[in-house]
């Protein structure tokens, strides 16, 4: 934890409790200073100079790190006290402390995220469409002197005489990769043949040409090559007739020169992964949802390329079995955050906290302006910053409902993925009971500053409790702490919990399912013909259902919070059958009797008797009796009689 928080009213602007935010962050404080950015800089030289500091503000933040830099120490940790507490109405102490706790937690772990390095040697690749050519050869020009530009024009009367780029004729018909990668495929690509006098001539048309380049921008006009454009890394697109977006676009790609950090958002357990088993389809949860496209079956599991990822946590808010998770920073730091938020809030005397969830870029803006010019946060509004909102998923929302928050809100704006946190908020809804979960989508931040004083502070459902464990054990844990009196809560459709229904009438006790489940949910008896069900193991991925010849298997989606989720459950059973030999146990009784009334008498191979008889023997049995059986197949001819020396002999003789 930080030795020092280093504190400021502002200019008067805020009031800050110095002596109440130590008491509960258990942090020491400064003295409340002024004007720490202007007029006391030279007592933050003096503080910052002491190392192992956060400063309670984030507005200056670029002017301390600098500072720092000029004292050669470490570059402080940052906490947002005044737009996210301090210009909000209310007792603001609370929840200071409460903020201050959570900086804490993480200001000076020094664990860094897990990354790959991306190189990228500066080759462009502008595409221009049928109109705005000249903004795109203007483009060209001014970026031909930083990167290696290359302008693909759609016709052969667009080629330029600039010579400082090069210059194609084609079609893009279709592109892959990402930054200091992508490759793509040109139809009717023609090239500049130089010299002779006049205009250039060009190469015969080709089709199906590859290229490669590290950056593209796509000044075309047309449709986003990519899904999700605006997340791919190297992918620049501007409308050629916005002169202003046009120009934002070229100094983007006059950056994108050199190497690169590119973080790994999620990890994948292939072991854990339900994608597939034998061929047969099982869950495509994170497939569907990856706005990006780079999530790729790979056989029984998925493929996650790192280069396209875009760390939007979606794949890891609805995989059921924990096989993606996302690790920038992992989900139990959300948890410890927080529990910590909730418990100090509540220490310093705060009551029925309210938690608002947002992403780090507009989220940020938007309470920075609600403050800054607005009523801001409501002072039981505990703001919690996430780089990937859609990952904020049903685990996490019942984590902060257990944690002691009356209540949940999703800050979203249009570019985030509503469906995924539509989907998150509906399953977490019906897991905890309570319908204290919103998703906000103000327009502006007046309006979500009067969404959130509109709304009434709701209490706290349970005791709080310490979420620990898989995302999976956290919201068992939690629904169960929320609904203390409830047995079994039913869920919405394609919930990751559930158990299953089996017609026993038409079930064959075939067990193909049980050896195909990918969790272990679905098991069998070494003794007994019999399909047992545990429910805590089972992910609803439907392979079951998918793989049963009878089709006797159906999804129930629920969640059991009885031990007896965590017991394996008989679905089906029947008598076996003995064995007419040795009496031995094997097999299902009705199966077998029905098998021998289809096949006897009535097929070729079992109109004898005896072949009838071979079905009711167990296998050491069954291979007895064929062995000895008159048409036995095993049987060869009469064998040949042993050669002796006599032989030998005797061909001596008579030659």
């Amino acid at each position: 934890m930080a030795k020092k928080l280093i504190l400021c009213d502002c200019l008067g602007s805020q009031t800050v409790d110095a002596a109440a935010i130590s008491e509960v962050s258990g942090m020491t404080c400064s003295r409340v200073y002024t004007s720490l950015c202007e007029g006391q800089i030279d007592l933050a030289a003096k503080e910052i100079s002491g190392g192992d500091v956060i400063i309670a503000c984030q507005q200056e933040r670029q002017r301390f790190e600098e500072l720092a830099e000029e004292l050669e120490v470490d570059t402080p940790a940052f906490v947002d006290l005044r737009d996210r507490a301090g210009w909000g109405e209310g007792n603001v102490s609370p929840k200071m402390a409460a903020l201050v706790a959570e900086a804490g937690l993480t200001a000076f772990a020094g664990q860094m995220g897990k990354s790959i390095d991306i190189i990228s040697e500066g080759t462009c690749l502008i595409i221009s469409g049928s109109s705005g050519v000249d903004a795109v050869l203007q483009a060209a020009a001014d970026l031909c002197e930083t990167l290696a530009v290359t302008v693909l024009v759609s016709n052969a009367e667009h080629v330029p005489m600039d010579r400082r780029f090069d210059c194609v004729v084609g079609s893009v018909r279709n592109a892959t990769g990402a930054l200091g990668g992508f490759t793509l495929k040109i139809d009717r690509l023609q090239q500049v043949i130089v010299g002779g006098r006049g205009t250039f001539n060009l190469t015969p048309p080709q089709d199906g040409a590859a290229s490669q380049c590290d950056i593209i921008v796509d000044l075309s006009g047309q449709n986003p090559m990519f899904p999700a454009h605006e997340k791919r890394d190297g992918y620049l697109r501007a409308d050629p007739t916005h002169a202003p977006s046009v120009a934002k676009a070229v100094f983007a790609a006059s950056q994108m020169i050199g190497t690169f950090e590119k973080p790994l958002y999620v990890r994948l357990e292939e072991s854990l992964c339900a994608h597939k088993r034998a061929e047969q389809p099982a869950c495509s949860n994170c497939l569907n949802v990856c706005p990006t496209g780079a999530i790729l079956s790979a056989g029984e599991h998925v493929t996650i390329d790192p280069m396209i990822c875009a760390g939007c946590g979606s794949c890891a808010a609805v995989c059921p079995s924990g096989a993606i998770s996302y690790d920038a920073p992992p989900v139990d730091t959300i948890f410890r955050r927080l529990s910590t938020l909730a418990s100090t809030y509540t220490q310093a005397g705060g009551e029925n906290p309210r938690l608002l969830v947002h992403d780090g870029a507009t989220g940020v803006e938007m309470i920075a302006l609600a403050a800054r010019f607005g009523r801001g946060l409501p002072s039981d509004v505990i703001p919690l910053e996430t780089d990937a909102l859609s990952g904020f998923g049903h685990a996490e929302i019942m984590a902060a409902l257990a944690c002691g928050f009356g209540e949940v809100n999703i800050l979203a704006f249009p570019k985030s993925e509503l469906d995924v946190i539509e989907g998150q908020i509906a399953l977490a809804t019906a897991l905890s009971g309570r319908d204290t979960i919103h998703l906000l989508q103000p327009g502006d931040p007046d309006a979500m500053s009067e969404m959130l004083y509109k709304e009434t502070a709701a209490p706290i459902a349970c005791d709080p409790i310490l979420p620990m464990g898989t995302r999976r054990q956290v919201a068992r844990l939690a629904a169960k702490a929320l609904q203390p009196e409830a047995t079994v809560v039913e869920l919405p459709e394609n919930a990751p919990y559930g158990a299953i229904l089996v017609d026993t009438d038409a079930c064959s006790l075939c067990l193909s399912c049980v050896s195909l489940c990918p969790s272990g949910a679905l098991g069998d008896n070494e003794d007994l013909p019999q399909l047992r069900f545990q429910e805590d193991a089972c992910l609803q991925c439907g392979l079951c259902v998918t793989i049963c010849p009878e089709k006797a298997i159906t999804l129930k989606p629920q969640m059991d919070l009885t031990d007896a989720a965590f017991t394996q459950q008989v679905m089906h059973e029947e008598e076996p059958f003995a064995c007419v030999e040795c009496g031995s146990l094997f097999g299902v009784k009705s199966t077998v009797e029905k098998i021998t009334e289809k096949l006897a008498g009535k097929h070729a191979m079992f109109a004898n008797p005896a072949a009838v008889k071979m079905i009711q023997m167990c296998d050491n049995c069954r291979v007895q009796a064929q062995y000895h059986s008159t048409d036995n197949p095993f049987q060869g001819g009469e064998r040949p009689r042993v050669r002796t020396s006599d032989d030998y002999f005797s061909k001596r003789k008579d030659h």
